[in-house]
């Protein structure tokens, strides 16, 4: 019997080896969220059930008319690699309680009913076939399940539904190679590590797959936060984190494509999102909600082909063992028309506003850049470093960019650059004059 461990103790634990387990992730940057089910049936919203409150018996005639065409988890993993994305997280099972593999301790699943078919087996087959890292997310919520609500003040209900979490998700660990990601959601309505035996539950799928990464959502912070809906980037956080971002504001399931086409992410609002995460050293798991048979959304497929695109030549701003600079606030500083990332010698500049008078100044730096260029080709930039000011000049009119009109330049420096937001105004640094008398050099 394996010696219980503290909460402190295990924390110590996985942390011993986090960074060996976090690396591939920490460089990946962009990765897509599947979330498909019973619900995407329907039309309306992935919480159809609970927010309409649909009773379970007229709820599971669903599962009968669920179907899936072939192929389309083989659709979703070739326009995630074709969007530049490196990983991607499935529901493979939502709050509704359905399973999408082969389940014994869930009969309520996609081989019994609907398609008939393991879709989780589908998806782990089309995330190694285009080099795809994989994620699981798991509910903990069920509304299908007898005990799912009763666990919250029934000692036996909590026992018989906690194994059935673990039973559940051993599962998922065991029956399909090597995972990635277990991404939990909605630890309800359970409220504590304690009560839901997330500890040792933890542990265990640690065993099952010694290199997985999991998510904060069992009440434990584990490894990495997931916020909703919003990025944080937040540059102080010595956390890992990856903002969860739906496609168009409203729902994570599938919604009629024809109206979300006018609340759908353009090409620029998601770059504009991956400027935020590389620059705040976050990832973006951005949604997909395949239509009822499976099939990409209409509105999805240009905005992320565009998107892959402008990856491919702007790579090196994205990916990698970019660096959060906790001293100042934002990373490397931009002008307030562009932001930046940095990878240790480079700092990239994303101009989301292009100046058109061919001339741009980014402030805060005290030591001089050895070379600008246009990340897309090399192209040098004229530059003068004045101060604690960097004058770009002569610069083309209109922005070099022509895919999403998203213009990165590269500001290389022989070291890591000394920088100070806002140098020229104690103002806004509690008054200290930190920069000296040079800064008006």
């Amino acid at each position: 019997m394996k010696k219980k461990l503290t909460k402190s103790e295990y924390e110590q634990e996985i942390a011993r080896t986090r960074d060996k387990r976090m690396a591939w992730w920490r460089e990946a940057r962009f990765g897509m969220f599947i979330h498909f089910g019973l619900y995407s049936m329907m039309g309306r919203h992935e919480w159809a059930m609970a927010l309409e409150n649909i009773p379970v018996n007229e709820y599971e005639k669903l599962a009968g008319t669920f179907l899936l065409k072939q192929g389309a988890p083989r659709e979703w993993a070739a326009l995630a690699q074709k969007a530049g994305m490196k990983y991607m997280v499935m529901t493979t099972r939502h709050h509704d309680g359905f399973s999408l593999w082969d389940s014994r301790a869930n009969p309520y699943n996609s081989v019994n009913y609907g398609p008939r078919r393991d879709i989780v087996r589908e998806f782990v087959d089309a995330c190694r076939e285009f080099g795809l890292g994989i994620g699981f997310y798991s509910s903990m919520m069920d509304w299908h399940h007898p005990d799912g609500w009763r666990c919250a003040f029934d000692t036996g209900a909590r026992m018989r539904f906690t194994r059935y979490i673990s039973d559940l998700n051993t599962e998922l660990l065991t029956n399909y190679g090597k995972i990635d990601i277990l991404w939990y959601d909605v630890a309800l309505p359970i409220e504590t590590w304690e009560g839901w035996d997330s500890l040792e539950r933890n542990r265990h799928m640690r065993e099952l797959q010694p290199g997985i990464i999991i998510n904060d959502r069992s009440h434990l912070p584990e490894d990495f936060g997931t916020p909703e809906e919003h990025i944080i980037g937040d540059n102080t956080a010595d956390r890992d984190w990856e903002a969860c971002m739906t496609f168009n504001g409203i729902s994570w399931g599938y919604v009629d494509s024809a109206q979300a086409a006018h609340y759908s992410y353009s090409a620029q609002q998601i770059i504009k999102m991956l400027k935020d995460c590389a620059g705040g050293g976050g990832n973006l798991l951005l949604n997909l909600g395949p239509a009822p048979d499976g099939s990409v959304p209409v509105e999805v497929v240009e905005a992320l082909t565009t998107v892959g695109n402008w990856l491919r030549e702007n790579r090196k701003a994205v990916y990698g063992k970019l660096i959060k600079n906790k001293a100042g606030n934002g990373l490397f500083g931009g002008n307030g028309v562009c932001g930046s990332s940095f990878d240790g010698k480079s700092v990239y500049l994303w101009n989301l506003i292009w100046p058109a008078s061919g001339e741009m100044c980014i402030g805060g730096y005290m030591s001089s850049p050895k070379a600008v260029r246009l990340l897309k080709d090399g192209t040098p930039i004229e530059f003068e470093h004045k101060g604690h000011r960097i004058l770009l000049k002569n610069l083309p009119k209109e922005a070099p960019d022509k895919i999403a009109g998203i213009t990165v330049i590269e500001m290389e420096f022989d070291e890591t650059p000394k920088y100070m937001f806002a140098s020229y105004y104690p103002q806004l640094h509690g008054g200290r004059d930190e920069a000296g008398e040079e800064k008006y050099s």
